[in-house]
């Protein structure tokens, strides 16, 4: 069960973004590149995960004076750091392998995700600014690997929302990680010497007024509605308004800001909310005999 816990299957739902692409080509139903999907979901899953385990190699000190990260298991002891390393390095030898079988082109966005968060977990997110930016691209490489798995154009439109919302949520955590140290008096981390209160709560709401125009831009582009054949994608901003300002109640009112996955695990309200935007394009993009 430890081992388990060192490889965090629950942040593995980042990686739901793989699927992106297709489901927005309106091509979902195609077996044999949701089958490539699921594998590419798989191997991408094994390569964050050694990560993870590098990343809580190096931090095991630091973690076990967080109130959340202590119950790590390298920061807890109940896992030791060789074989903390030795499960690391058996994950990403199965990981490359299995996607350069799987595809190539695929198998090389890996490697680079790969080295970029090396280099993250090795010293890039002790640069403020830089840290959230190197979040953010993960979440793009991961739909860029989706649109190589499933064969499908990706739209400039979803690169930028992606990385928009990356963004916006990694900032999210930045701010709580500010709000420990307050608290604690103990550095969390070395990039939180570059944020402030008044720092983070400008730039969420910057990104968050860019994400909600990028996002009803594009449902009102020519270019996205002649490609889906529908003009009504704009209704689904409904619940883009709504996913959003309660992320924003949360950080601010509730001061609950920690890691996103976690919210999206726990808060219904999001998880409603998010149900019904993924059935509202469904409707929108599958059913096109749908009369509103």
């Amino acid at each position: 069960m430890r081992y388990l816990q060192l490889l965090r299957p629950g942040q593995w739902i980042k990686n739901v973004f793989l699927f992106l692409p297709l489901f927005f080509a309106g091509d979902l139903f195609n077996d044999e590149k949701l089958t490539r999907l699921v594998w590419g979901f798989f191997l991408f899953s094994l390569t964050a995960s050694s990560i993870y385990v590098i990343n809580d190699y190096r931090d095991r000190e630091k973690d076990a004076l967080h109130p959340v990260k202590q119950f790590r298991p390298l920061a807890a002891g109940t896992v030791k750091p060789f074989e903390g390393l030795l499960l690391s390095a058996v994950l990403i030898m199965l990981s490359l392998t299995g996607s350069y079988w799987l595809q190539p082109l695929f198998h090389a966005i890996l490697v680079f995700y790969f080295a970029l968060n090396l280099a993250y977990s090795f010293g890039l997110k002790n640069t403020a600014i830089l840290d959230v930016f190197i979040i953010a691209i993960g979440f793009v490489l991961r739909v860029q690997a989706g649109a190589v798995l499933a064969d499908v154009p990706l739209s400039m439109w979803l690169n930028l929302m992606v990385f928009l919302l990356a963004l916006f949520m990694a900032l999210g955590k930045r701010r709580d990680d500010v709000i420990l140290q307050q608290q604690s008096g103990i550095g969390m981390r070395k990039s939180i010497d570059g944020y402030n209160m008044e720092f983070l709560n400008v730039s969420i709401a910057l990104v968050c007024a860019v994400i909600l125009v990028s996002y009803v831009m594009y449902t009102i582009s020519p270019e996205v509605d002649a490609r889906l054949r529908s003009e009504r994608l704009y209704y689904t901003s409904l619940f883009v308004f709504m996913g959003v300002m309660r992320y924003l109640q949360l950080i601010f009112v509730k001061n609950d800001s920690g890691s996103p996955t976690k919210i999206i695990y726990r808060d219904r309200f999001l998880q409603i909310v998010l149900v019904l935007w993924i059935l509202s394009f469904y409707f929108l993009i599958y059913i096109r005999d749908l009369k509103i």
